[in-house]
Parts: structure tokens; sequence; C-alpha cells
């Protein structure tokens, strides 16, 4: 049986009771995860904390802190809307978090939650000499968290991000101020490399549209809340991938990387080119799909990703 608004306010007091509550309504919902959560239960913490304007890592001993009246029917309303519109929670709290850094979100921009947070944290070890990384670059950067990241992984290096959708790129020049990062992170509207300049990077590193189109139609109800040119890469979910490892060979430094995010098209990737090295990455805190390529690797095997893209 349903419990009623009324009954919940009545009831329930703790900030325990309110993330327990919210994960059984999330059950019994079936809502679906992914966008930086993975279970009902997370979902319900983060939400709930971030309502009553507490930190995540909210110490156990104030869960049992009781809530006054406006912040439990606060919480209340943002956990209906959560089920009745089955929006991301990022959209509804404005945040979202990516290599332990705060970021805001709306529904112009992918929330983040790519594993490539991990590479950022541990300053892309082995496969570079941190402190020989001058440039970096950042393809469809979307709320540029994987740029901002960077530079504050690299505080000396200079940070390129390129996204076509200008709507995108606003909620990226937010995120840009709320982290003071304009002097080393630029912002270009572009189509991948096409108004970019003339310089060689250290790093690329992407987070591309790759899903083809029959995934997209299986995806859940909150994905489609997201921007849906963030997601389609074409029929195979290549098509943008494709044009990277193309280009690529122009703009990567003699000793640079090359980082792309494919998911779920890695096995697709793999298999258009099986004899080219790609070095799939493995991450302690979950996730995959992310490819890395030498710069040598790129250029040694451009005749082929040329051939493919034509």
């Amino acid at each position: 049986m349903q419990t009623t608004p009324s009954e919940v306010l009545t009831t329930l007091s703790t900030i325990r009771d309110y993330i327990r509550w919210a994960s059984s309504r999330f059950t019994e919902a079936g809502v679906s995860f992914g966008h930086g959560t993975a279970t009902a239960l997370d979902e319900a913490a983060a939400m709930v904390l971030h309502t009553i304007y507490q930190p995540y890592d909210l110490a156990e001993a104030y869960l049992d802190t009781v809530l006054t009246h406006n912040e439990r029917q606060a919480v209340i309303n943002i956990i209906d809307r959560r089920i009745n519109e089955r929006i991301p929670a990022a959209y509804l709290t404005h945040e979202a978090l990516f290599a332990g850094l705060s970021f805001y979100v709306d529904e112009r921009v992918l929330v983040p939650r790519s594993p490539i947070a991990e590479l950022i944290e541990q300053r892309f070890s082995p496969w570079v000499d941190e402190d020989q990384v001058d440039r970096i670059l950042d393809l469809c950067t979307g709320s540029a968290c994987i740029a901002i990241a960077c530079a504050y992984a690299f505080p000396d290096a200079l940070v390129d991000a390129v996204d076509l959708s200008a709507d995108a790129l606003t909620v990226a020049e937010i995120n840009v101020k709320k982290h003071q990062a304009a002097d080393s992170v630029a912002l270009y509207q572009s189509d991948l490399f096409q108004e970019l300049p003339a310089v060689q990077y250290d790093v690329i590193v992407s987070n591309p549209p790759y899903v083809g189109h029959q995934e997209w139609e299986q995806l859940p109800e909150e994905f489609r809340s997201e921007p849906d040119m963030g997601f389609k890469g074409g029929r195979t979910g290549l098509d943008i991938v494709l044009r990277i490892l193309v280009d690529a060979d122009d703009y990567l430094a003699e000793q640079g990387i090359l980082i792309v995010e494919v998911g779920s098209s890695a096995e697709t990737l793999q298999d258009t080119f099986p004899d080219v090295p790609f070095f799939w990455l493995d991450f302690e805190c979950g996730g995959g799909g992310v490819f890395l390529l030498t710069a040598e690797q790129v250029h040694d095997y451009h005749e082929l990703f040329l051939t493919a893209l034509n």
C-alpha cells in the first residue's frame, strides 16, 4: 500500500529514515540508475543529503539527526520528481561529482560519469611523464568535467575543451568560472578538430557519442532526458570515433597518447580493426570500454582508419 505524503511527514523523522524510504520507493518504482550512482540506496543517500545541504561523506553519527518539517517536505518533493519524471538525479540537484570535484549540470549536457575520471586522478600514469604534459585536448567536452579535472591534475598545462553544442559550452563556461579555471581551460565551439589552432597535444582525451541506433532505442527513459547528440554515434556507434582516430594523427605530439571512451561499442571497434593493438584500460572503480593508443600507433594505422572512414 502506498504511503501518503502526510504519513511520511509524521512517521519518518531522521536522515536515515528518509534515505531508507527513498531507496524503497526507487526500488518499488523500478527507477533506472547509471548517472553517477549504481543502486537505489546510493542514489537515495545522494539526493537526501544534497537536499538538506549536507556533504555526501556525512559522518554516520549524523544520520540519526531529526529533520525539520520543511526539510522533510523538500526531500519528499524531490524524490517524487525523480520517480514521476524519470530524469537523472543530477538534473534535479544540478550537481554531479567527477574526479572528486563538483560540477553544475542541467539538461544541456550529459551527466558526468565516465571512468576516465580515474585515469585523470592517476595523472594518466604510467602512460605519460606528468612533468612533460604541456597541452591537453578534451574532445566533446560537454560540462567540461574532463577538461577541468585535467587542469587540476596538471596545473602547469593548458587544456583546450571542444564541443559542437553551443548549449553545452554555456554549461562548460559555468563550470570554468565555478572552478576559476579560465587561465588554464580554453573553450572552443568546433566540430571535433575543425576550429582548433594548429598545435600538438601531449594528451587527447574524449568521451564522444558512441551509441549505435539499436542500443539507443533500448535505453531506459532516464537516458532520454539527456541530449541525444551526446549519445548517437551513427548506425554502429563509431561515426565520431572513426573521425577522431583519423584526425588525431595531426594533433598528437610525438610522445602523445590518445584516450577514447567507446563504451558498449568496444567490441564493434575491435572487430572492425582486429589488427590494431588497442589497449583496453582497466578501472578499479568500475567501468570499461576505454582504449589508449600512442601517437606512434595512431600514425602507423592512419591509412587503415582513413579507409574505414571513407
